[in-house]
């Protein structure tokens, strides 16, 4: 046998390269241990909303006597009355509607605005476009209390206080910087081949937008739409301000049941738990276009 044949092989030879213990831990963060403990950690975050559920299927002498839990050994407590007396109270159900009629609208324009101005400080050349846009990315660090006091003003002298159109506003106005900033930057990743390609063929800077960059851009605004749908449809603060008896949405009507009546849990419970299922709702809905447009740009 030859000398080569016999020499000891080195220890990077004798097997594959020994992992660092980093690695080694990464490796097994993906077990089923952590798994279980992220499942834990989903469950407790999930115990809250499970016992205002609970607590909004039992009447007012229950919940004033024992907590949510005992329904667990008690279910003949669960009841379905709580949600009957919200659905007959006008005030309950007419915020629930003003919320609708302020969310979506101000959802709505959001999106569209936004997705138009984007366009064209991504893709459109005119003059002033850059500092325009600077403009815009400096209006995020204006904070909303800023411009309560000087909106409400106008509002007052315009007949705006006090109504929907006036909230909705509001809502457009400080979501709108924001809204631009992301899809500016989801739209400026969009290949040019395919712009220059469309304007080839004769197709006008509307068309570009509505067949090439809209259906492209899908994920950022649908994501975008979730982001303004949920801020809107939680606000108090802006409704506070800017909205009365008459245009108050529902986060508004359970802070008065909750000053008015602090034990009044049979209202406050079943309108909490209203108020929050229909943002689940739709993010559960969306879940799939809210994640594609999170990793976008993140794969080139």
């Amino acid at each position: 046998m030859s000398a080569t044949a016999t020499e000891p092989a080195g220890p990077r030879a004798a097997g594959a390269p020994r992992r660092s213990l980093a690695s080694r831990i990464v490796n097994r963060a993906g077990g089923g241990a952590v798994q279980i403990v992220l499942v834990l950690i989903a469950l407790l975050w999930l115990v809250p909303v499970v016992g205002l559920f609970l607590a909004s299927l039992r009447s007012g002498a229950d919940n004033a006597g024992s907590g949510w839990w005992t329904v667990l050994t008690k279910p003949t407590e669960l009841t379905v009355q709580a949600y009957g007396d919200m659905l007959s109270d006008s005030t309950m159900v007419d915020s629930f509607v003003n919320t609708v009629l302020i969310t979506v609208p101000a959802t709505v324009l959001v999106v569209v605005v936004a997705a138009l101005a984007a366009y064209a400080f991504a893709w459109m050349e005119f003059p002033g476009r850059d500092w325009l846009f600077l403009v815009v990315v400096g209006l995020l660090v204006v904070p909303v209390q800023v411009g309560l006091i000087p909106v409400a003003t106008m509002y007052g002298k315009v007949g705006l206080y006090g109504t929907i159109p006036g909230v909705v506003l509001f809502h457009v106005a400080y979501g709108l910087p924001f809204a631009i900033f992301l899809l500016r930057n989801y739209f400026a990743g969009i290949p040019r081949d395919l712009l220059e390609a469309a304007r080839m063929d004769g197709g006008t800077e509307w068309t570009i937008f509505r067949r090439v960059i809209f259906p492209l851009g899908g994920p950022a605004i649908a994501s975008l739409a979730i982001f303004q749908f949920l801020w809107v449809w939680n606000d108090l603060l802006i409704a506070l301000i800017f909205a009365d008896s008459g245009s108050q949405p529902i986060t508004m009507a359970i802070q008065q049941q909750t000053r008015q009546f602090g034990s009044n849990i049979d209202v406050i419970a079943p309108g909490s738990f209203l108020s929050m299922i229909v943002p689940l709702v739709v993010f559960f809905a969306f879940q799939r276009h809210f994640v594609q447009g999170v990793l976008a740009g993140s794969v080139k």
